[in-house]
Parts: C-alpha cells; sequence; structure tokens
C-alpha cells in the first residue's frame, strides 16, 4: 500500500504550480481615471506580454463597451521605447466625448493581415481576434462645464455670438461683461442636437462611425459697446462654468479691417483612425493663436472656407476639430462656408447630369447635418436634404466688418442662374455701399481659377465661370478666395482667363477680381500642378501668366484694410513668416505683385512698408503667445508618436481625394 500524500501538501502543490503563471500575468493600468478636461494626458501602462511583437496594438475606445471592431483609434505597442521587455506606456491627450473610455491591447499577426481592410492611407487596419488585456474605464469629472466654444458675428450691430456643447442639454446661459470680476449680464441659449438616423449614409450612421454628438447650446450677447474687449463665460451652477474668455466687439465705425483666411484644414489626433488626419492644422492654429494675441485690443475675422473638420462620418473628429480651434474661435468670430467634405452625399438634392464626377460620397453620409447645427452664420438661407435630414443651413450669407463687405457662398448647391443662392449673390453685391466698405470679398470652396491638374472639376468651373464671374467683375469683387485645392496660388486681376493691366505705368487698367486660392491649412494630401497638354505624363508643370505665385507650403492667409488700401499676405507654417503679399487700393487697382514676383522677390520694399504695423503686434506678443500655447502644443506632441508608429510597421500612402 502506497503511503498517502496529506491534503495540506496537495494544496501547497497546486499553488506553487501556478506561482509562474500569477507572477507574470499581463497587466494593464490608466492614469490617472479621472480627468478634468477635454485635452489633459492619460498615461497607459502594460508589463508582462509574452513574445512582445511590432504588430501588437493598443485599442481606444468611447463608449467603452464599443464591439472590438470599432475602436475611434489605435496605437501600436512598439510606440514605447521600450515595448521589447513586454513592459511599456503610452501618454494620450483625450477629448471629452461624453462618454467613459476604455483600453484593449490585442495581438496581431502577420498571417492574419487582411489587405481589403484598410485605412484611409491603404495601410492594413489592425485586427482583433486575439484580446490580451482590457483597462479599466477613464472618464470626466462631473460639473465640468461646457466645451467646444466658438464665436461668430450674427450680422446685427452690437451682438456676439457663441455655441458651446454640453453633454446633458441642461439650462446653459452666458454671463459676460467688461468686467472680469462682474460679468452681471445674462444671454439665454438655445438647445439642438442631431441623431444618428439624421444622417445619409454610412459610416455617419453606421455603429462604426457614430458617436453621441451631445447638446449644441446657442446664445447671443446684446448690446455690446463697440470695440471694447467683452469676458464671458457659459454654463450653470448645477453643470459647471466653462473658463472665463473674451473678444473685442466688431466696431462698425472702424477704419480698419483684420482678417484671417485659409481652407481645407482639419483637425490632428494622437492616434491613428480610420480616416487620415491633418497634423499640419497645429501649426496652423499656432500661428494663428500668436497673430491673433498680436493684436490686444484690435477686433479680427477668422474665415475658413469649407473642409472644416475632415469628419466624414467619424463623428468624434467633430469634438477634436473644436477642441482644437478654441483657443481661436472663443476669443474672434470664427465663419465658415460649406465644403464638399461637409456635404456630399450619393442622394443629394442638386445633381445635375454634368456634375457626375464632382459630388459623391465626400461627406462620409453626414449630408451637412453636423455642419448645419455645430455652426450658426448670418442669415436664415437654407436648402432641404429631401429627407429626414435637417434642412442644410449656413450656405449663403454676407456681413460688414469694417471696410470689408465678406460674401459666402456655396458651391456644394445650385449657384446657377435661376437659384435662389444666384439671386442671393446678385442682390448683396449689388447692394454694396463701397463708401462704406471700398473692398468686397467673395469665398467659396471649390476654386473658379486653379492651374492644378484637378480634371474632375473642370465641369463645376465652367459653370462658375458662365454663371458667377460675369456678377464678380459687374460688381468689382475685390477678393475671390477658394480652398479644395491643398496650395497656395494667387492670380492676376481676371476676367475670362485674361489679364488686366495693373495700370503701374500710366495704362489703361480695370478692377478685376484677384482671385487666391488657400486650401493649405493642413490637409496634406498635395495635387500636382497642370502639366503640359502635349507632355502629359512628364513631370514638368509650367506656370502660366495668370498664375503669379504658387506654392506648395502650408499655411494661411492675413488680411489689413483701410479706407485706401487692402494688403493680404501668405504665411507660411515652417516659419511663420510672409512669403507673398498683394496690394489692392480702394479703387481697385493692383500696387504690387505683378507677372516679375513669381519667386516672391517683390516682398522687399512693400512687405517692409505694408506690414510693418501687423509685424509689430506680432513680435511684441511673441514671448506671451508661447507660454500661452506650450500646453496646447505639448498636449499633442504625442501625434509625432503615431506618425513614428505608423513608421516602423507601414508606408502612407497618399489617394486622390480633396
Amino acid at each position: 500500500m502506497k503511503p498517502s500524500i496529506p491534503p495540506f501538501l496537495l494544496l501547497l502543490l497546486l499553488l506553487l504550480s501556478h506561482l509562474p503563471s500569477l507572477s507574470f500575468q499581463l497587466t494593464l493600468s490608466v492614469s490617472p481615471q479621472t480627468l478634468s478636461k477635454s485635452g489633459d494626458s492619460i498615461t497607459i501602462h502594460w508589463s508582462n506580454i509574452s513574445s512582445p511583437s511590432k504588430l501588437d496594438w493598443l485599442g481606444i475606445y468611447s463608449p467603452p463597451n464599443s464591439s472590438s471592431s470599432h475602436f475611434i483609434g489605435y496605437v501600436f505597442l512598439s510606440n514605447s521605447s521600450t515595448w521589447e521587455s513586454g513592459s511599456g506606456s503610452i501618454t494620450l491627450p483625450l477629448i471629452n466625448l461624453r462618454s467613459n473610455y476604455k483600453f484593449r491591447i490585442f495581438r496581431w499577426t502577420e498571417s492574419e493581415i487582411n489587405p481589403k481592410r484598410q485605412d484611409h492611407d491603404h495601410n492594413p487596419l489592425p485586427g482583433t481576434k486575439h484580446l490580451l488585456a482590457e483597462s479599466d474605464e477613464v472618464g470626466f469629472q462631473s460639473g465640468r462645464g461646457p466645451e467646444q466654444l466658438h464665436l461668430s458675428l450674427t450680422g446685427r450691430v452690437g451682438e456676439m455670438r457663441v455655441m458651446f456643447v454640453t453633454h446633458d442639454g441642461g439650462e446653459s446661459v452666458v454671463m459676460y461683461g467688461l468686467d472680469p470680476g462682474q460679468m452681471e449680464r445674462v444671454a439665454d441659449t438655445k438647445v439642438d442636437r442631431y441623431e444618428r438616423e439624421d444622417m445619409c449614409d454610412s459610416p455617419a450612421n453606421h455603429s462604426l462611425g457614430w458617436r453621441d454628438p451631445g447638446y449644441m447650446h446657442d446664445g447671443v450677447m446684446t448690446d455690446l459697446d463697440k470695440g471694447k474687449r467683452y469676458y464671458y463665460k457659459v454654463g450653470s451652477d448645477s453643470g459647471g462654468w466653462s473658463n472665463t474668455s473674451s473678444f473685442v466687439s466688431p466696431d462698425g465705425d472702424s477704419s480698419e479691417t483684420i482678417a484671417f483666411l485659409f481652407g481645407d484644414m482639419g483637425t490632428a489626433t494622437p492616434y491613428n483612425t480610420f480616416l487620415r488626419t491633418q497634423q499640419e492644422s497645429i501649426s496652423t492654429v499656432k500661428w494663428l493663436v500668436r497673430d491673433i494675441e498680436a493684436l490686444g485690443d484690435k477686433p479680427s475675422l477668422v474665415s475658413h472656407i469649407g473642409d472644416i473638420s475632415y469628419a466624414r462620418g467619424y463623428s468624434w473628429l467633430w469634438d477634436h476639430f473644436f477642441n482644437q480651434i478654441e483657443p481661436i474661435a472663443s476669443k474672434v468670430p470664427y465663419h465658415v462656408c460649406i465644403g464638399n467634405h461637409e456635404y456630399d452625399w450619393p442622394s443629394q438634392p442638386w445633381k445635375p447630369d454634368w456634375s457626375a464626377s464632382i459630388y459623391g460620397t465626400d461627406g462620409g453620409g453626414e449630408c451637412g447635418v453636423p455642419y448645419s447645427l455645430r455652426f450658426n452664420m448670418p442669415g436664415n438661407f437654407s436648402e432641404p436634404t429631401n429627407s429626414r435630414a435637417p434642412a442644410t443651413r449656413n450656405l449663403y450669407y454676407s456681413f460688414d466688418l469694417g471696410v470689408v463687405h465678406f460674401v459666402y457662398f456655396s458651391t456644394e448647391t445650385n449657384f446657377l442662374q435661376g437659384s435662389s443662392q444666384y439671386s442671393f449673390l446678385k442682390h448683396d453685391l449689388e447692394s454694396v455701399d463701397r463708401k462704406k466698405t471700398p473692398f468686397v470679398v467673395v469665398q467659396g470652396h471649390r476654386p473658379m481659377y486653379t492651374t492644378s491638374n484637378e480634371n474632375r472639376d473642370a465641369p463645376l468651373r465652367e459653370r462658375l465661370l458662365e454663371h458667377l464671374e460675369p456678377l464678380f467683375v459687374k460688381n468689382k469683387v475685390t477678393l475671390a478666395f477658394w480652398g479644395h485645392v491643398h496650395r497656395y496660388e494667387r492670380f492676376c486681376p481676371l476676367n475670362n482667363f485674361t489679364c488686366g493691366s495693373l495700370g503701374l505705368r500710366a495704362e489703361d487698367w480695370k478692377a478685376f477680381p484677384v482671385h487666391v486660392v488657400i486650401g493649405m491649412a493642413g490637409q496634406d494630401w498635395q495635387p500636382i500642378w497642370e502639366p503640359r497638354p502635349d507632355h502629359p505624363t512628364d513631370p514638368i508643370f509650367p506656370q502660366p501668366d495668370r498664375s503669379l505665385y504658387r506654392g506648395g507650403e502650408f499655411g494661411y492667409t492675413r488680411l489689413f484694410a483701410t479706407k485706401e488700401k487692402l494688403t493680404l499676405s501668405y504665411v507660411g507654417n515652417h516659419d511663420g513668416e510672409v512669403h507673398d503679399m498683394v496690394e489692392i487700393m480702394a479703387s481697385g487697382q493692383v500696387l504690387n505683385g505683378d507677372l516679375g514676383s513669381r519667386d516672391g522677390s517683390h516682398l522687399g520694399t512693400g512687405k517692409r512698408k505694408s506690414e510693418s504695423t501687423f509685424s509689430w503686434y506680432v513680435k511684441s506678443a511673441s514671448v506671451l503667445v508661447l507660454g500661452a500655447f506650450i500646453g496646447y502644443v505639448v498636449g499633442f506632441a504625442s501625434h509625432a508618436r503615431k506618425e513614428a508608429a505608423v513608421g516602423k510597421n507601414w508606408t502612407p500612402v497618399k489617394s486622390d481625394e480633396i
């Protein structure tokens, strides 16, 4: 008879046999687990990953119960310098999506790569078959107050609109005044919201792209004194208050106008997602913050002419966008017009036969809904969607600011003669008081003129030339700004592809519009220029005489106008300096930027003379802005890690999307 093993020894042996596996169990933790506001960072720690691989990845989920394939973003663990040890950490800023976050680690193998399941850069999306670990939930503090503040003009004297987002739509107000310690005036807000069922197509109406957008609040501060700095905050005692912001109220009697104009900026994310995001938008915002701070107590305007967030049906990118522009949009009115990536969908109401190659699926199924409800521009012009989706708003409108009359219109909806939009443009341009506003600036998304090799829009450009250019010429439009093409290009004063004389040698001249393409604020797909007609495949791109300056650098434009002269400057993102400039008199005569200035050599005398005042503003405020903005830049610095992570595994491939 064999001796039996005592029960306590069996239990001890059993425990000992499990110690190795227990001691090396994979752990995943997040700290802190509660954040106070959007943009605050968390650090994700992991340890004891067995046989770590470059394809191991971290999925980011909100809401936390999202299915594994419905992440909002991902980061490869190889982004951590210690990943090969099986342990590491990654720090990311988080945006408040009005729902908690959760993180999951997956193993993905080479054999499981699906070449048909790709992101926007044609890189395979990571697989979710092997879940290794899942974190606890991470959330934001309650009572934190509204977010995503942005201002706009109403078109009425003595008013400023502010919009913001809350998670529950509870009663919120705007408190404002001339003293930050005594904001005793109160403005109520209206609340609006859109649902998944309002969207028109995938991914916007699919669980992959849809996230709760929150509630949009809209309040108007009234009876503002001209040219005064006002302080304001939004929220409620029960739901919390925003930080105090300030703006300078417009002065309708001002003899000068300052504006910053660009298109196609988009937003940046600190992680990979289904779409390519626009990292250059960070630099654009940085320099804009500098310039706005440099103005001190001078009012100004930001104009973003289409392709706003590039969300394209992935709802959380709108939240990233509004968080990113808040340092600007909470201080100066932020005005927009609609682009293809806010609107276009297969069943859009106006889609004539000639537009078959133009109006497609660029809006990602949003059909203008987020654009219409997240912004509120002056006027009440809208177009029905012929679906459950609310009517599309913010399509065309105008207002005066100082000595400039600004006009916005839509290239995505009917602009032909006989349309309501054409009637608006005709009446508006014919009604401008040129003694009050000697300069007229018109803005639309798709360009009337461009020398980029973009043939799909050719039928639309023909209609713009046929129907709208005669209006612009007849009514002596000063500047016509366009986006869509992600480059900067300035043309001579144009009428039907013909340059008007500048009159610099006492010859006769006519006040033709100066067209400028300014879609270079962030989107990184760069079209080639138009090649020679007889050698379309050779990489030689002659610059036509009508194109006076063109470049591929990211940036934005600054407009400074007095009663006598308007100066437009192109600021490059790599150094924040002026790289092109044109001066236009109130008569319409263009003073410089002639055919001999394509390389920017004309900037010598003109730049020193016209930019001196604004440059003084910029230089005197640079140190202050650096301190104010450094937290923002650091908060998104981890975006560079995203690029490094992608670079270790996949090579980005640019598509032909604009």
